[in-house]
């Protein structure tokens, strides 16, 4: 019961209105730092697989996927609860990860295997695994989900899969050692970091060639792009630098001081803010993409990495809609049989009360109301659950431990 009790500490924090999340690897605490964007502080740390490293994030903002590289292993963490609730077994040394724009497939880059692992995200199921170049790093999917391009670290190449047949269907010559690789939103043009080149090699989709080479910073490493598609930003490893691209002209615009060892980078899906992983200085810089000037920065675990897209598309808005606290106490807390709902708003309405699992499954439903608060729970398992608490008046969600 004293575990049970620390746990329950440790979990029960509050849930912000219209709040974003960012999911920081750190390398060498085999842990993810959880960053709310609102306020730029660590609200949660996660624990994951051994050295974890590529991220990528659902569609609907209820899933992050860890790469963790050293045990060849993919974890599945359930956001509403920020605990991990799957892990999956790809291919040897993965590193990129890139997730479909319906959610329904990640794809792996295994850098050992030269393989990429395609995983059903419904099933949590290895779906196929195909041969692509030597050393595969990066993975980036187009924004229509037909194509995925796989950066081929050690022979300057990038993989073309067809999603329909995951087949490699072209082979794209690059600069040395690619690692990144990004789409712009209409899908016309692809971004790709050459690592001992100090270059982004500009991908023209139709014709899957090189269409333009453009010269950044020293060991080119993340790269995100502008929600409108008018700037990519890309981290400079060893300038501890981003450079900043205007897309129009291929010409790098700006070049923003960071901190030491930039690699992953992610931009807010409002196109507001970039945030920038130092892989040496253990800390996340925040850039203000108008000025193009750090305005913040964030210390995080050991030996941050991130690559890939860390940052929610999706915005949770759980706030009252009077932006006053419900005040709805639940007890106890762990319980085992019953719960009690005790409600100091009056005159609340239609209030529904659900219960969902760790891997996000409805487990149980009930209407209440001010009279009637009290929900049997003796038919579910032990475990950790999320309660949602709606009514016409207020949301809210909170934290169950189920222990008898």
């Amino acid at each position: 019961m004293k575990t049970v009790a620390i746990i329950f500490l440790l979990v029960i924090i509050g849930f912000n209105a219209k709040t974003q999340t960012a999911y920081i690897t750190n390398e060498t605490d085999n842990t993810v730092s959880v960053i709310n964007v609102l306020t730029n502080s660590v609200s949660g740390i996660i624990y994951v697989g051994a050295n974890p490293t590529g991220v990528a994030v659902s569609p609907d903002g209820s899933k992050v996927y860890i790469v963790n590289t050293n045990v060849n292993t993919v974890s599945v963490i359930h956001t509403a609860l920020n605990i991990v609730s799957n892990t999956i077994t790809v291919g040897e040394d993965p590193f990129g990860i890139s997730i479909s724009p319906d959610g329904s497939k990640l794809y792996i880059a295994n850098n050992f295997d030269n393989t990429v692992s395609v995983i059903n995200t419904a099933t949590n199921n290895v779906l196929a695994t195909i041969p692509v170049g030597y050393r595969a790093y990066g993975v980036g999917v187009s924004p229509d989900g037909s194509k995925v391009y796989v950066t081929n670290h050690s022979d300057f190449s990038v993989s073309v899969i067809n999603t329909s047949t995951n087949t490699v269907i072209a082979t794209i010559p690059v600069g040395s050692g690619p690692l990144g690789v990004i789409f712009s939103p209409n899908g016309l043009n692809a971004y790709v970091t050459n690592k001992n080149t100090g270059t982004v090699s500009v991908i023209n989709t139709a014709t899957n060639t090189v269409s333009n080479t453009i010269t950044v910073g020293v060991q080119p490493w993340g790269v995100a792009i502008h929600p409108d598609g008018s700037k990519i930003y890309v981290t400079n490893y060893s300038s501890n630098t981003v450079s900043v691209i205007n897309t129009t002209t291929n010409l790098v615009s700006n070049t923003i001081p960071v901190g030491s060892g930039p690699d992953g980078i992610s931009v807010t899906p409002d196109g507001n803010l970039l945030y920038v992983v130092n892989h040496d200085a253990n800390t996340v810089n925040v850039i203000n993409t108008t000025t193009n000037t750090v305005t913040d920065t964030i210390t995080v675990g050991s030996v941050p990495y991130s690559f890939g897209n860390f940052i929610s598309t999706c915005i949770t808005d759980v706030a009252l809609l009077n932006n006053e606290p419900a005040s709805i106490t639940l007890y106890p807390n762990p319980a085992s049989d019953i719960i009690h709902l005790n409600f100091s708003n009056k005159n609340l309405s239609k209030i529904t009360l659900n219960i969902y699992n760790v891997t996000g499954a409805l487990v149980k439903s009930e209407i209440l109301n001010q009279n009637n608060s009290k929900v049997y729970i003796g038919d579910l398992s032990n475990g950790m659950y999320l309660v949602t608490i709606k009514s016409n008046e207020f949301a809210e969600n909170q934290r169950l431990i189920i222990q008898k």
